[in-house]
């Protein structure tokens, strides 16, 4: 197959081989569309949202509702970028009991007159929910329909133990502080240029 040289090869940033189904903590970090301050201004240090960051805010509280078995945990909305922490855990799974009608199903059941369960619900799962909806939304509100909010991919770390939990909340508490040199702000990268540095 020949590649076209003009356009650039995605990468894909998922562990090859990991289960992104299975139970565990993952730090995701989603940025907007050409890096836009969409969602709000640091200012002293604290991020101060706006309706759009507020809706990005709730659409990432309502994820637990959305898919039972799915827990959320530390998280910033930052004025272009997202940093959250998604639990997955089986104690509260999914998954539609044997003849319980599941979410927006109604009454149907199979021929053996079970519902089948639904499907678990993998990070790139509910990664891609957390966009549609928060995209969907904010175009809304603004009146754009169709426009882009987010960069197409996101950037994942499996969270291997406590400490590590405890690094990646350290994080998130600390990235509004930290926005005057954080690579997602314009701002600093075109200082960076500026001065020939890369990042």
């Amino acid at each position: 197959m020949q590649m076209d040289a003009a356009k650039p090869v995605r990468r894909n940033a998922r562990l090859a081989g990991f289960d992104y189904a299975q139970d565990g903590a993952y730090f995701v970090t989603m940025v907007t569309h050409g890096r836009a301050c969409m969602f709000g201004d640091v200012v002293a240090g604290e991020i101060q949202v706006n309706p759009a960051g507020e809706m990005v805010d709730a659409v990432w509280r309502e994820l637990p509702a959305h898919y039972p078995g799915v827990e959320v945990d530390w998280y910033a909305v930052m004025p272009n970028h997202f940093h959250g922490i998604v639990v997955l855990t089986s104690a509260n799974n999914n998954a539609v009991g044997a003849g319980s009608p599941g979410p927006d199903r109604g009454n149907e059941n199979t021929a053996g007159g079970e519902t089948p369960p639904l499907p678990r619900p993998s990070l790139p799962n509910i990664v891609a929910y957390f966009k549609y909806e928060t995209t969907r939304r904010i175009s809304a509100h603004r009146g754009m329909p169709g426009a882009h909010l987010w960069q197409r991919s996101y950037y994942d770390h499996i969270i291997r133990d406590d400490d590590d939990l405890t690094r990646a909340r350290e994080y998130i508490a600390l990235n509004p502080a930290r926005w005057a040199d954080d690579v997602e702000n314009l701002a600093n990268t075109r200082e960076h240029e500026r001065r020939g540095m890369t990042r």
